[in-house]
């Protein structure tokens, strides 16, 4: 306790003392030691008030810009396509989750690369060059992403959407707003990944089927048919080259 407490005091002691070395050099150099702060003013303007809910509503959408972009895109149906392989195979934590996720990212920015340069060449590059507006750009940014979510999205979900947020049905896909467009797409997305997740269990059930047959015909019944059929499941996913036949049939699933 003695050696801690010295440790202490001799810790305080360098501390104070390069303090003061800091402080007398600032003082004589003319050099401050910067402070923050921050407050909430009254605003006497409204073009105060309305810079601060500006400021408040990009805030907002910065937090939530990854889910709305990850939402938007085709990462929906690969990862869970992926992780439904994962799960078909029963080898739980093989491959990690961040492989999943990675490759699952990747093929996302193989898909959407169209998209993306679309967006970048008609919103990006006169934004930054001073050609357009800001609502301008948004507006050029969002028509690539919703030609997208159109050529996706399947009719029975946007009639789903579009019946229960519109009065009136829609005579073209330009009266159909973005925000009944995107839920709708989603929709199908995750229908169509539940679809093919089916389609990659099948094979995998089998297996397992076969093996439990196998195992109560011997009267192995109290072993666990998942440690034998596990095995065999990677070494026919291996040899149908199973990965490739999964990412080709994904990239293929968006036309």
């Amino acid at each position: 306790m003695k050696n801690r407490h010295k440790a202490l005091y001799y810790s305080l002691a360098i501390f104070s003392v390069t303090a003061c070395i800091v402080g007398l050099y600032g003082t004589a150099h003319g050099v401050g030691l910067p402070t923050i702060t921050f407050g909430v003013e009254e605003a006497d303007t409204p073009q105060k008030v309305s810079s601060a809910l500006q400021v408040l509503f990009i805030l907002t959408i910065l937090s939530v810009a990854p889910a709305i972009l990850l939402m938007t895109t085709c990462f929906t149906r690969i990862v869970i396509v992926l992780g439904f392989v994962r799960q078909a195979m029963g080898t739980q934590n093989m491959p990690p989750t961040q492989v999943i996720l990675g490759l699952a990212l990747f093929l996302s920015f193989f898909v959407m690369s169209p998209t993306l340069n679309a967006i970048n060449e008609d919103a990006l590059q006169p934004y930054i060059r001073e050609e357009i507006q800001q609502p301008e750009a948004l507006e050029k940014a969002i028509q690539p992403m919703r030609e997208f979510m159109f050529s996706q999205v399947r009719e029975e979900a946007l009639s789903l959407l579009t019946g229960i947020t519109l009065d009136t049905l829609p005579e073209n896909r330009d009266d159909i707003p973005t925000m009944t467009l995107i839920p709708a797409f989603m929709l199908s997305e995750l229908k169509r990944a539940f679809q093919m997740g089916f389609m990659i269990y099948i094979p995998f059930l089998v297996i397992d089927m076969i093996v439990a047959s196998v195992l109560m015909s011997m009267g192995m019944m109290m072993l666990p048919p998942v440690i034998i059929s596990m095995p065999f499941k990677l070494l026919l996913f291996v040899l149908v080259d199973g990965w490739n036949l999964v990412v080709g049939s994904l990239l293929k699933s968006f036309g």
